[in-house]
């Protein structure tokens, strides 16, 4: 796959919306996975990711918002 190449996908607003649900859950997992390796503290119910350090883990959780501001913004844009 060619990873600087832009993709138009198209989507029903509630296959998006699960897209969107998924992105924030993905967002939320590594997020809480550097508050755990940063402080040892993590919600119930939560798996930590794998990774090497809470650094990589924030870089992760900063892709999967990143991609997701996207794709909100862009919806927005439709509306």
């Amino acid at each position: 796959m060619d990873h600087d190449k832009e993709y138009v996908i198209r989507l029903s607003g509630s296959d998006l919306g699960q897209v969107i649900d998924g992105l924030e859950a993905r967002t939320s997992a590594w997020h809480h996975t550097a508050t755990y390796l940063e402080t040892g503290e993590a919600p119930d119910g939560f798996l930590i990711e794998e990774c090497e350090d809470a650094e990589e883990a924030r870089r992760i959780a900063e892709h999967y918002q990143r991609i997701l501001t996207a794709m909100v913004e862009q919806m927005m844009e439709q509306r």
